[in-house]
């Protein structure tokens, strides 16, 4: 299964008999799956159907579900709210009387403007018409959800080739770490031999045992190649999660933080300016692969 970004755009139109409808999708970044659905009236029944397809199919992101209804022009039939619309004119009429001027009465057309005055005439719609049209619209979902997943691993195919990148940059920069001169063997005991003598310096009397624990200790501190072999065990299992596909975002966020460890050690643990260049361009790439990794699904 190929990775999958959490951003994307989609929708589908269709109609039954008088009636079109448009559905759109609208996919962000979330730490979990976030449905949010928007439905005209008469439609609520598919709220349940909606949040059953998508959770089959989406593990995380924000989606925004709306659907729209239109009436052909073949089909265009409206109603007037007689009800609402009287208590508009008695609503114009009382606040005529409490000002005491005389206003002049509201334009019809300006009231048959104002929300619910004006609707189509639903209740002349024929049950069984109404209930297989609803099911039209439940069978077009599909469409929607199929392309909405497209566009989502469209973006996640690059989003993939970024990492990629990224991770091919941090196995460089392991292999400079290898290879830079304050790793080497020679230069390791030069640095120690010298911390050894400046600690002789401050303390000449200092006990053979003494010593010994603090030069094994600045062999610790000076040695970074367990956290080369680890950023590279990392770096491995990066790309075996984006080789599986699928909603693996988490796990390479998780991944990220232990980038970040071992590039931070290797930092500190840096006595040498070239080390010190490479483990500052190990973090710069590290943010990169982070930063697009919170994308993916």
């Amino acid at each position: 299964m190929p990775v999958s970004s959490m951003t994307g755009f989609t929708g589908a139109a269709g109609q039954h008999g008088a009636v079109e409808w448009t559905w759109e999708m609208r996919s962000v970044n979330s730490r979990g799956l976030d449905l949010r659905v928007r439905l005209p009236s008469g439609c609520e029944s598919l709220e349940a159907v909606i949040r059953e397809a998508a959770g089959k199919i989406l593990k995380r992101g924000s989606v925004s579900v709306s659907l729209t209804l239109n009436r052909t022009a073949a089909g265009s039939a409206y109603r007037v709210n007689r009800d609402l619309l009287d208590r508009l004119l008695d609503v114009a009429a009382e606040r005529a009387r409490d000002t005491r001027l005389a206003a002049e009465a509201p334009r019809l057309d300006t009231l048959l403007a104002v929300r619910g005055v004006v609707e189509p005439a639903e209740a002349d719609v024929d049950p069984d018409e109404a209930e297989a049209r609803l099911k039209a619209i439940a069978a077009s979902l599909d469409a929607v959800l199929e392309a909405l997943v497209a566009v989502r691993q469209a973006e996640g195919a690059k989003l993939e080739a970024v990492l990629r990148e990224r991770l091919d940059e941090m196995t460089s920069l392991c292999e400079a770490a290898e290879s830079a001169g304050a790793v080497r063997a020679e230069a390791i005991r030069e640095r120690l031999e010298q911390q050894i003598a400046e600690l002789l310096d401050i303390s000449p009397a200092l006990p053979e045992e003494r010593l010994a624990q603090e030069a094994a200790v600045l062999a610790v501190k000076g040695d970074i190649r367990e956290e080369l072999d680890r950023l590279k065990a990392h770096v491995g299992a990066a790309r075996d999660l984006l080789d599986e596909g699928g909603a693996v975002g988490r796990r390479l966020d998780f991944l990220c933080q232990e980038f970040n460890r071992e590039a931070n050690t290797l930092c500190s643990k840096s006595g040498d300016v070239e080390l010190t260049q490479i483990g500052l361009g190990m973090k710069a790439a590290i943010d990169q692969f982070r930063e697009q990794a919170l994308n993916i699904e």
